[in-house]
């Protein structure tokens, strides 16, 4: 079995999400390359070797600097032909879904979307994924070659190996319909620390914080502790905290080592986005809150008196 994983960029850096697609498809076996897509991405692609890839495929050139996603559907078709592809693996983004949809209609191959893993099973290769509301989680596969699969953000960690890749130079012709759009400007979000896909510790609130002047209890245990703070969907809703920060079943799914949740009562959209955390501590008033059925560590308490002392001691201990 061959697989190809697309290894989205950004600011000279592979996204941790495609890095660990790579790391669970090297789990299954195979033959496992990367691709890489951009304008001067040779330190890039180079870089991949140290997460597992032995093979990395180059398309470069000045129509792929922009992020637009239909000359890397041309790039991508042309590195799935060089290499013989099996499989087609693509970490959820906004330009990594465009290239996926844009591929299956090009090559009329299958497409299994907001997978959340992907297993061998009976010699076939089966991806999992949430059903009916993310309330069950069904089987899904696909019916012939290449099997292109969109995996849910944050489902898988990188693995660093600290080896070296082989990269190959793939030309590509683009479409004379791909270049038809142009990208005029690119805006970037004003933020400080990490992000919640990338931080290691995440501090998340909910309803519990009371008003929006409550998520400055979030915002300083979170900046005691190196980490980065996310919400729940009913306060972002409420226009406390913006959406970039959600985490759950129409946000963001996120996997740090902890995940600190002030004032959040735990339903079951709010569980799917954060269940892969490492350590779960719950901070709540109610002692009868859902999310304590699922935490590590539970304190049944006022947040208002509790997270001020707990980052104090945080900030004593770094001291």
């Amino acid at each position: 079995m061959s697989t190809l994983v697309f290894l989205e960029h950004h600011e000279g850096a592979i996204q941790k999400g495609a890095l660990g697609v790579l790391a669970k498809a090297l789990s299954l076996g195979g033959d496992v390359a990367g691709v890489i897509v951009g304008h001067e991405v040779g330190d890039i692609a180079a870089s991949a070797g140290a997460f597992g890839a032995s093979t990395v495929y180059v398309v470069d050139a000045p129509e792929f600097a922009a992020p637009l996603p239909q000359p890397r559907v041309d790039a991508l078709e042309a590195v799935v032909a060089a290499s013989g592809a099996e499989n087609v693996f693509f970490a959820a983004s906004v330009l990594s879904a465009d290239v996926a949809a844009g591929l299956s209609a090009r090559l009329d191959a299958g497409l299994n979307w907001d997978l959340t893993d992907v297993r061998i099973e009976g010699g076939s290769l089966v991806g999992k994924r949430p059903a009916l509301g993310d309330t069950v989680v069904v089987d899904v596969g696909w019916t012939s070659t290449p099997r292109i699969g969109l995996v849910r953000s944050g489902s898988f960690e990188p693995a660093g190996t600290g080896g070296t890749a082989t990269v190959e130079t793939v030309a590509v012709t683009t479409q004379d319909f791909s270049t038809a759009a142009r990208m005029v400007e690119q805006a970037h979000e004003e933020a400080s620390g990490p992000s919640i896909e990338d931080a290691d510790v995440i501090v998340a609130g909910g309803r519990g914080l009371g008003a929006p002047e409550g998520f400055k209890l979030a915002e300083d245990l979170a900046a005691a502790l190196g980490g980065a703070v996310a919400a729940t969907r009913a306060v972002v809703d409420a226009g406390w905290y913006p959406y970039a920060s959600q985490v759950g079943q129409t946000g963001k799914s996120v996997s740090p080592k902890l995940y600190i949740a002030l004032g959040i009562s735990g339903a079951i959209q709010h569980k799917v986005g954060m269940q892969n955390s490492g350590t779960i501590v719950a901070i709540n008033k109610d002692p009868n809150a859902p999310i304590f059925d699922f935490a590590d560590f539970g304190i049944v308490g006022d947040l208002n008196q509790i997270v001020p002392k707990l980052a104090e001691l945080v900030r004593a201990r770094k001291a």
